[in-house]
């Protein structure tokens, strides 16, 4: 066989592989628009919902939800955002099955089984994470921004004897919108440290004790990452960084478990030997007293 029918064999997978990746992709994209269109149908009703948090805040103050349009293709734009963040999430199941079956028939049993319960646990923590985002955290936060209000002639004054002041909350839709997503994805993401850190713990690329160790600088990195997330609320911050820190936390307990499967499993292979960890001074000086003669 000539070199160059070696060169073509050996690219035939790549192109098989490619081709299969191309039908995966399509299909993805196709399930998203049509996920899309779905939403787009019902995106009134689907930013109504996102904008109970506000509606809630504004309720408690006596004031009235109006959100406005600020520019004529807000409101098209705004549609248009509410149908990809639905779109999204309500093709991601296909997605995730697409991907599923592309990467499955290059994985061993064992590997299938270690790498779906991830699959699994990563799109189900960032639909926790959300929706801890948009019930807990988006509520104080709109608290805290529109307790900067000044009320005037049917409120309290500004300063006692000065001419009343009205400055009241109305809000931009597209700018709300924006403001929500992004609480909403910022928590969704913080929400995958325990999967991130269980598959790395796999994978051997971390440890339980390093993780340890290395606890006060994640305790800063937290920190930084709540004072970039979150508005200028000190509450809001405490939150946040309770919950990540919390996961951290639980993402160490994880990490342990894998360790302690996989040494387990060494164990019962034949591969893991007690003896290498073993270091005892008495025993040392016993086997040198001993001798290899001394019977």
């Amino acid at each position: 066989m000539s070199n160059t029918d070696e060169i073509e064999d050996s690219s035939a997978p790549l192109i098989e592989h490619l081709a299969e990746l191309r039908t995966r992709l399509i299909h993805s994209v196709a399930a998203f628009l049509v996920g899309m269109v779905i939403c787009f149908t019902v995106a009134t009703p689907l930013f109504n919902f996102l904008t109970e948090p506000l509606c809630k805040v504004l309720a408690d103050r006596g004031q009235d939800c109006d959100l406005i349009f600020i520019s004529p293709q807000e409101g098209f734009f705004v549609a248009i955002k509410v149908s990809l963040l639905g779109g999204l999430m309500l093709s991601f199941p296909y997605i995730a099955l697409q991907m599923w079956r592309f990467v499955a028939p290059g994985l061993y049993r064992t590997e299938k089984g270690a790498f779906l319960p991830f699959l699994i646990a990563s799109p189900f923590m960032f639909i926790v994470g959300g929706a801890f985002a948009f019930y807990v955290v988006t509520p104080l936060a709109y608290d805290f921004f529109l307790g900067f209000q000044q009320f005037g002639a049917e409120g309290e004054a500004v300063t006692e004897g000065a001419a009343p002041l009205s400055v009241v909350f109305q809000g931009s839709a597209q700018e709300y919108l924006n403001l929500t997503i992004k609480f909403i994805v910022a928590f969704g993401l913080c929400f995958q440290l325990p999967v991130l850190l269980t598959l790395m713990g796999k994978a051997g690329l971390v440890s339980a004790d390093g993780l340890g160790n290395v606890r006060k600088y994640a305790v800063v990195a937290i920190l930084l990452l709540a004072a970039l997330v979150t508005p200028p609320d000190v509450i809001t911050q405490i939150i946040l960084f309770t919950v990540v820190y919390g996961l951290y936390e639980i993402s160490i307990f994880l990490v342990r478990r894998v360790e302690k499967t996989r040494e387990q499993k060494l164990r019962e292979e034949g591969y893991y030997d007690d003896e290498d960890e073993i270091d005892d001074p008495l025993m040392s000086e016993f086997d040198e007293d001993a001798g290899p003669d001394n019977t």
